[in-house]
């Protein structure tokens, strides 16, 4: 029997080894002919792989909030479509490249949406970067003067779903716009993007500046959007 588990945690077959000793344990593994007892140890790992790739997931999204699907607060009066949220839990967005644009005032749960939805992509099995617009621009912005810029525009790429928080706080400079268009040009019809801000998107246009740049970034974002406007008080206000 030591031999048994010696192999499984040499092969690092971890959610085998803790049913297999769970089994043995309880004698269960006596009662369980061979077919069982495989099958049962084989749902264990896959089990067990699953949960460590969720969260290895959620720990590099880095989320402003830890939220799930279920803690949303399904208020119609606020703005939210149970049948629209239904179909954004399901992740087909994420399989076509749709973006979410998530706007509302100050306060009424813009971030947590968003990273519930993230959230549920982990546990989807996708990658997600979670970032506050202004801070990864000037990350976008320092990476050309270390020399980076291209590792970490990769790195953006490759998620299956990016959002960006807090989006219009500031006018982007001329730089600021290149990098925006392109991260946002990289994913287009390929990747997802969730974006959240305070502004009703026609006044996207001015805080992006450059209205040829605004013009190519928004029709890669608007048309095959899923639309999110958040309505009534700060929710801040109730805790």
């Amino acid at each position: 029997m030591n031999t048994i588990e010696n192999q499984l945690r040499q092969l690092r077959l971890q959610g085998m080894l803790s049913t297999w000793t769970a089994m043995r344990e309880t004698r269960q593994h006596y009662q369980l002919d061979f077919e069982q007892g495989l099958e049962m140890l084989l749902q264990a790992e896959d089990q067990d792989r699953t949960n460590r790739r969720f969260e290895r997931l959620q720990k590099s999204a880095k989320f402003r909030y830890q939220a799930t699907i279920e803690e949303l607060s399904l208020d119609t009066s606020r703005g939210i479509n149970t049948s629209q949220i239904t179909d954004l839990t399901t992740g087909n967005y994420l399989k076509k490249g749709e973006s979410v644009l998530i706007t509302g005032s100050t306060g009424c749960g813009k971030s947590f949406l968003a990273s519930a939805l993230g959230h549920q992509a982990c546990s989807q099995g996708n990658k997600v970067l979670y970032f506050n617009t202004q801070k990864l621009l000037m990350q976008t912005k320092m990476s050309r003067i270390d020399g980076s810029f291209l590792k970490l525009f990769e790195k953006l790429g490759k998620a299956n779903l990016l959002i960006l928080d807090d989006f219009g706080l500031s006018h982007l400079d001329k730089q600021q716009q290149m990098d925006l268009m392109e991260i946002i040009e990289d994913r287009h019809n390929v990747s997802s993007t969730i974006i959240a801000s305070q502004l009703p998107v026609g006044s996207w246009y001015e805080v992006i500046g450059e209205a040829t740049i605004a013009d190519a970034i928004l029709d890669r974002l608007v048309h095959t959007s899923h639309r999110i406007e958040l309505k009534g008080e700060s929710l801040r206000k109730k805790l």
